[in-house]
């Protein structure tokens, strides 16, 4: 498993926009928002510029032009590079296996898309053993709990713990069987044409 680069979710998701071309700012901001990215990360303005002037400064984006729109300040529209491109695979590569990290895992799932489903399927294999382990230790906790006669009420937050992994599990296996289906469309090759230029079922998740 590779070692996941030293970026945060919003860095990855900034460097996996820029996939869908060159744009200022302003207009990652706009698109974040309107595909209400913002159930993944938090959006700030000021962590977005902050966020892109560290991208450039690791060659991972490229500044591509300047532009004034009226009176408005002026925009710097930003480019991906090869090297941005590469770091968001690995990124994904990295954390769409572990079980420790949601907040990195919910954005690696959602960009999940951009590697071949063969190795999404070998990465999510990876991850349900975790998680396998993971309900079996549960399991075994709570039934150890209950031969030494431990009070319920200590124990909630482990049955929720259970729950969770347990529909965690039984959501992935669903998915990965999807994966294993020719039928079902992965990456942007399998999309319909009609599609392309379509607002993505992020952009229609209801507020």
């Amino acid at each position: 498993m590779p070692d996941a680069p030293g970026l945060t979710p919003l860095a990855v998701m900034i460097l996996a926009l820029l996939r869908e071309g060159d744009m200022h700012p302003y207009e990652m901001m706009r698109l974040f928002r309107l595909r209400r990215d913002d159930r993944l990360v938090r959006l700030q303005k000021g962590t977005l510029y902050h966020t892109v002037g560290r991208l450039v400064r690791d060659g991972l984006l490229a500044e591509v032009g300047v532009d004034r729109d009226g009176n408005r300040p002026e925009r710097t529209t930003y480019a991906l590079t090869e090297a941005g491109g590469r770091t968001v695979d690995t990124w994904v590569r990295a954390e769409l296996p572990r079980i420790d990290r949601a907040s990195e895992f919910r954005v690696a799932l959602a960009e999940a898309h951009n590697l071949d489903r063969a190795e999404v399927r070998a990465l999510l294999d990876e991850r349900r053993r975790l998680l396998a382990a993971s309900r079996d230790d549960l399991r075994s906790g709570l039934a150890e709990a209950s031969r030494r006669a431990v009070s319920p009420q200590f124990l909630v937050e482990v049955e929720r713990e259970l729950a969770l992994v347990t529909a965690e599990l039984a959501w992935q296996d669903a998915l990965t069987a999807r994966l294993a289906d020719p039928a079902y469309p992965w990456g942007v090759a399998d999309l319909p044409a009609e599609h392309a230029k379509t607002p993505s079922p992020r952009e229609k998740t209801p507020a």
